[in-house]
């Protein structure tokens, strides 16, 4: 599945072509490396994403087939860090 993709299914940006532009800026990472939008993931992944004031971290745990359900939407990934920004840096 594309990153884009990935990043929309899984409710962690609301629109695909907002998760496009935060890859085009390179506000997205997997393994530490800038991963642009068309990137395929797979389970096991971590991503990176610097994202409305805060910079989460998550681990893809599975890659969903077709759209996933609101309640089931949380479930394909795990949160590893969430840190707010700091304004003084």
């Amino acid at each position: 599945m594309r990153l884009d993709v990935f990043l929309k299914t899984s409710r962690l940006i609301k629109r695909r072509s907002a998760a496009k532009e935060l890859c085009d800026h390179g506000r997205v990472r997997i393994g530490g490396l800038p991963a642009k939008a068309g990137r395929e993931i797979k389970a096991g992944d971590v991503l990176a994403l610097s994202v409305r004031g805060r910079n989460l971290t998550v681990e893809v745990m599975e890659i969903p087939s077709g759209n996933v359900p609101k309640e089931r939407a949380a479930g394909i990934y795990r949160i590893i860090e969430d840190m707010p920004v700091s304004e003084d840096a």
